[in-house]
């Protein structure tokens, strides 16, 4: 599908193997798209937004902020006020523990993550309970890869103040329950952050529908630049929590007595954007939408079907997570007792990139019992030829043990 988009897919690594790009979930590759319209901007429209009244910054600031309207459409937020440029989901999360930290949460307080949470939803909870000695509570999952839903809601109680989890498992695949989760949250009127660094590059995201009080994403894990992501956030809460740096843009006047913040979303926005960035990330959420969700998932279904179909013909294979149905386009798996470092160097060197290791899932490679995965994802780009040459290639690696 669309694969004459993306050049780097012709490379052929080492001098003989074509290759076969497998590592979606840290990275997916970019279309011509993304990358000529950064380039056109750098060399027609470059110049700081915002705050220049000459030409070029008035076309770039236009530009900017259409690319912003164009993240607001893309995710169905009622406002772009509501739409943060930051650097990625790394940077939202910290964002949020930071600013919602300061502003609703002192000592005592909790927050409930879960089980197989990536590392920057824990760290940066675990920075803010450094500062003011919160409590950490902690969603467990079932032996399949699933969150325990009853014990979820046995978490609450008078000083939950904020629930944070990712929608799909980098490691599992495991497309979370989000809509209960949020829903039972807001029974408690406790409000719910998604990490949605592993849906959004496959998943239709409605954050109105979903009712989530703020959803982080990352441009380059949806065929876009890297160093730019989205926080969303409702307005009631980005208004009451305070900025997360100061700087230019971010406020409105400054004396040494005293300083008052700009209004939404440039309060959270300080310095100079990555407006170029934007531009990049806005042509690849166009670009995604084109092709239409639907089309995505329905290709991407056949090649985790597929893939699961094929892997378990291999001696020795263990995939880790739900079954293939219920699963991501991610597949965490081991062979026999190959280490997962082996398997995955000896892959590339058949022009098969893999990821290996633990996958930023510490906490969760422990409660599989385990130190790492190889771990094979895909993107819309990808063909059951490519999950072909995995298997051959993972056979021809198992031969070699």
């Amino acid at each position: 599908m669309r694969k004459e988009d993306f050049p780097i897919l012709q490379k052929v690594i080492y001098g003989k193997y074509p290759l076969v790009y497998l590592d979606n979930a840290a990275t997916t590759q970019k279309p011509r798209q993304v990358v000529e319209a950064m380039t056109e901007e750098y060399y027609n429209v470059n110049a700081n937004v915002h705050r220049g009244v000459h030409f070029l910054s008035q076309q770039a600031t236009e530009l900017h902020e259409a690319s912003r309207e164009t993240v607001r459409q893309f995710l169905n937020a009622r406002s772009t006020s509501e739409i943060i440029f930051t650097r990625g989901t790394t940077e939202s999360i910290n964002l949020v523990a930071s600013c919602f930290g300061q502003a609703f949460m002192k000592e005592g307080d909790e927050v409930i993550l879960s089980e197989m949470e990536h590392h920057s939803n824990i760290v940066s909870w675990q920075l803010l309970q450094a500062r003011l000695n919160i409590r950490l509570r902690i969603i467990p999952i079932t032996d399949d890869g699933h969150l325990c839903m009853e014990e979820y809601e046995k978490l609450f109680n008078e000083r939950t103040r904020i629930v944070s989890v990712t929608h799909v498992s980098n490691v599992l695949g495991t497309i979370n329950p989000v809509r209960d989760i949020i829903r039972i949250a807001h029974e408690h009127e406790v409000p719910v952050l998604i990490d949605g660094a592993q849906s959004t590059p496959h998943l239709n995201i409605d954050v109105q529908e979903l009712d989530c009080d703020f959803f982080a994403f990352s441009g380059h894990k949806i065929y876009g630049p890297t160093g730019i992501g989205v926080l969303y956030g409702k307005e009631k809460w980005l208004e009451r929590i305070p900025p997360y740096m100061g700087g230019g843009e971010m406020i409105k006047n400054v004396s040494f007595e005293r300083t008052t913040f700009n209004d939404l979303p440039y309060k959270f926005e300080a310095g100079t954007p990555d407006y170029i960035a934007s531009t990049g990330l806005a042509k690849a959420l166009e670009y995604v939408t084109s092709i239409g969700f639907d089309t995505i998932q329905v290709h991407e279904k056949d090649l985790t079907n597929y893939a699961f179909e094929r892997l378990m013909e291999i001696e020795g294979m263990h995939i880790y997570g739900p079954k293939a149905e219920e699963h991501e386009a991610v597949i965490s798996f081991q062979v026999g007792n190959i280490h997962h470092l082996d398997m995955g160097t000896l892959l590339d060197r058949l022009g098969i990139a893999v990821r290996t290791g633990h996958h930023c899932a510490e906490p969760l490679m422990r409660r599989l019992g385990i130190e790492g995965t190889c771990r094979a994802s895909f993107a819309l780009y990808n063909t059951r030829q490519d999950i072909d040459a995995l298997v051959e290639g993972i056979q021809r690696v198992s031969k070699m043990f």
